[in-house]
Protein backbone atom coordinates (compact mmCIF):
# COMPACT_ATOMS: atom_id res chain seq x y z
CA UNK A 1 0.00 0.00 0.00
CA UNK A 2 1.39 3.19 -0.87
CA UNK A 3 2.63 6.04 1.68
CA UNK A 4 -0.90 8.36 0.63
CA UNK A 5 -3.21 6.11 2.55
CA UNK A 6 -1.18 5.74 5.64
CA UNK A 7 -2.32 9.56 5.99
CA UNK A 8 -5.62 9.79 4.32
CA UNK A 9 -8.45 11.12 6.58
CA UNK A 10 -12.07 10.39 5.60
CA UNK A 11 -14.54 13.47 5.39
CA UNK A 12 -17.40 11.16 6.38
CA UNK A 13 -18.41 7.43 7.28
CA UNK A 14 -20.67 5.24 5.99
CA UNK A 15 -22.19 1.79 5.92
CA UNK A 16 -23.20 -0.63 3.72
CA UNK A 17 -25.47 -4.26 4.69
CA UNK A 18 -25.74 -6.79 1.64
CA UNK A 19 -28.53 -8.75 3.33
CA UNK A 20 -28.23 -12.91 2.44
CA UNK A 21 -30.72 -15.10 1.83
CA UNK A 22 -30.28 -18.58 1.12
CA UNK A 23 -28.07 -18.08 -2.24
CA UNK A 24 -29.64 -14.68 -3.26
CA UNK A 25 -28.80 -11.41 -2.17
CA UNK A 26 -30.45 -8.29 -1.32
CA UNK A 27 -29.20 -5.60 -3.90
CA UNK A 28 -31.11 -2.12 -4.35
CA UNK A 29 -31.28 0.18 -7.25
CA UNK A 30 -30.65 3.46 -5.67
CA UNK A 31 -32.59 6.33 -6.39
CA UNK A 32 -30.87 9.43 -5.04
CA UNK A 33 -27.17 10.62 -3.30
CA UNK A 34 -24.16 9.37 -4.34
CA UNK A 35 -24.29 6.52 -6.70
CA UNK A 36 -27.85 7.07 -7.82
CA UNK A 37 -28.68 4.99 -10.92
CA UNK A 38 -26.36 2.29 -9.38
CA UNK A 39 -26.94 -1.13 -7.97
CA UNK A 40 -25.50 -1.65 -4.32
CA UNK A 41 -26.74 -2.60 -1.00
CA UNK A 42 -28.88 -0.44 1.49
CA UNK A 43 -26.25 1.57 3.27
CA UNK A 44 -25.51 5.43 3.83
CA UNK A 45 -23.64 8.09 6.32
CA UNK A 46 -23.43 7.97 9.77
CA UNK A 47 -25.00 10.40 11.71
CA UNK A 48 -23.21 12.08 14.67
CA UNK A 49 -22.43 9.81 17.28
CA UNK A 50 -23.96 6.62 16.06
CA UNK A 51 -21.98 3.57 15.54
CA UNK A 52 -21.43 2.35 12.20
CA UNK A 53 -23.74 -1.09 13.26
CA UNK A 54 -26.24 0.98 14.61
CA UNK A 55 -26.15 3.06 11.44
CA UNK A 56 -26.55 0.18 8.90
CA UNK A 57 -29.27 -0.93 10.49
CA UNK A 58 -30.82 1.97 10.45
CA UNK A 59 -30.19 2.83 6.67
CA UNK A 60 -31.56 -0.87 5.49
CA UNK A 61 -34.85 0.24 7.59
CA UNK A 62 -34.93 3.65 6.01
CA UNK A 63 -34.33 1.97 2.52
CA UNK A 64 -36.12 -0.96 2.92
CA UNK A 65 -38.57 -1.30 5.55
CA UNK A 66 -36.55 -4.15 7.05
CA UNK A 67 -34.31 -4.80 9.53
CA UNK A 68 -31.58 -6.51 9.41
CA UNK A 69 -30.36 -9.43 12.20
CA UNK A 70 -27.35 -11.58 12.43
CA UNK A 71 -24.88 -8.89 11.40
CA UNK A 72 -20.94 -9.68 10.60
CA UNK A 73 -18.60 -6.90 9.73
CA UNK A 74 -16.45 -8.08 6.89
CA UNK A 75 -14.78 -5.37 5.41
CA UNK A 76 -13.81 -1.41 5.16
CA UNK A 77 -13.08 0.51 2.38
CA UNK A 78 -11.58 3.58 1.84
CA UNK A 79 -12.63 5.92 -1.39
CA UNK A 80 -11.03 9.16 -2.34
CA UNK A 81 -12.30 10.96 -5.16
CA UNK A 82 -10.21 13.60 -7.23
CA UNK A 83 -12.90 15.99 -6.61
CA UNK A 84 -11.45 16.57 -2.73
CA UNK A 85 -14.80 13.89 -1.61
CA UNK A 86 -13.14 11.01 0.72
CA UNK A 87 -15.19 8.00 2.21
CA UNK A 88 -14.65 5.50 4.63
CA UNK A 89 -17.30 3.20 4.91
CA UNK A 90 -18.02 -0.13 7.08
CA UNK A 91 -19.25 -3.47 5.54
CA UNK A 92 -21.45 -5.52 6.66
CA UNK A 93 -23.03 -8.74 6.15
CA UNK A 94 -26.56 -10.00 7.42
CA UNK A 95 -27.97 -13.68 7.19
CA UNK A 96 -30.95 -13.03 8.72
CA UNK A 97 -33.88 -10.20 8.81
CA UNK A 98 -37.64 -9.10 10.05
CA UNK A 99 -40.41 -7.66 7.33
CA UNK A 100 -40.68 -7.80 3.38
CA UNK A 101 -38.35 -5.43 1.40
CA UNK A 102 -40.39 -2.84 0.13
CA UNK A 103 -39.28 0.11 -2.10
CA UNK A 104 -39.35 3.46 -0.62
CA UNK A 105 -38.07 7.22 -2.41
CA UNK A 106 -34.53 5.64 -1.73
CA UNK A 107 -34.04 2.34 -3.31
CA UNK A 108 -35.99 -0.36 -5.42
CA UNK A 109 -35.18 -3.47 -3.53
CA UNK A 110 -34.17 -6.71 -5.69
CA UNK A 111 -33.15 -10.51 -4.71
CA UNK A 112 -30.35 -11.57 -6.91
CA UNK A 113 -29.16 -14.80 -7.13
CA UNK A 114 -25.39 -14.67 -6.10
CA UNK A 115 -24.13 -16.00 -9.31
CA UNK A 116 -25.81 -13.20 -11.33
CA UNK A 117 -24.79 -10.09 -9.42
CA UNK A 118 -24.44 -7.37 -12.00
CA UNK A 119 -21.13 -6.10 -11.92
CA UNK A 120 -21.98 -3.70 -14.79
CA UNK A 121 -24.34 -1.66 -12.92
CA UNK A 122 -22.53 -1.71 -10.00
CA UNK A 123 -19.35 0.43 -8.48
CA UNK A 124 -16.11 -0.60 -10.36
CA UNK A 125 -14.45 -1.50 -6.95
CA UNK A 126 -17.14 -3.98 -6.58
CA UNK A 127 -16.34 -6.88 -8.39
CA UNK A 128 -12.58 -6.59 -6.98
CA UNK A 129 -14.25 -7.36 -3.08
CA UNK A 130 -17.83 -8.51 -3.14
CA UNK A 131 -17.08 -12.12 -4.27
CA UNK A 132 -14.30 -12.88 -1.52
CA UNK A 133 -16.59 -10.75 0.78
CA UNK A 134 -19.68 -13.07 0.19
CA UNK A 135 -17.65 -16.32 0.37
CA UNK A 136 -16.44 -15.30 4.14
CA UNK A 137 -13.46 -13.49 3.78
CA UNK A 138 -12.31 -10.09 5.76
CA UNK A 139 -10.50 -7.10 4.03
CA UNK A 140 -9.23 -3.73 2.89
CA UNK A 141 -9.80 -1.95 0.30
CA UNK A 142 -8.59 1.44 -1.16
CA UNK A 143 -10.31 2.91 -4.00
CA UNK A 144 -9.22 6.62 -5.77
CA UNK A 145 -12.10 7.40 -8.20
CA UNK A 146 -12.33 9.90 -10.97
CA UNK A 147 -15.90 10.72 -10.50
CA UNK A 148 -17.61 6.40 -11.37
CA UNK A 149 -14.11 5.92 -13.25
CA UNK A 150 -11.73 3.98 -10.82
CA UNK A 151 -8.45 5.15 -11.01
CA UNK A 152 -6.93 3.05 -8.53
CA UNK A 153 -7.32 0.08 -6.17
CA UNK A 154 -5.46 -1.94 -3.41
CA UNK A 155 -7.16 -5.04 -1.81
CA UNK A 156 -5.76 -6.23 1.37
CA UNK A 157 -7.42 -9.94 2.37
CA UNK A 158 -7.37 -11.21 6.14
CA UNK A 159 -8.32 -15.03 5.88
Amino acid sequence: MNEYWSQWKPQESATLCFVIRGDEILLILKKRGLGAGKINAPGGRLEPGETALDAAIRETQEELQITPRELVKRGELHFQFTDGYSLHCTVFFAYDHDGEATETEEAVPAWTPLENIPYEKMWEDDRHWLPGAIAGQSFLGYFHFDGDKMVTKYVIWDN
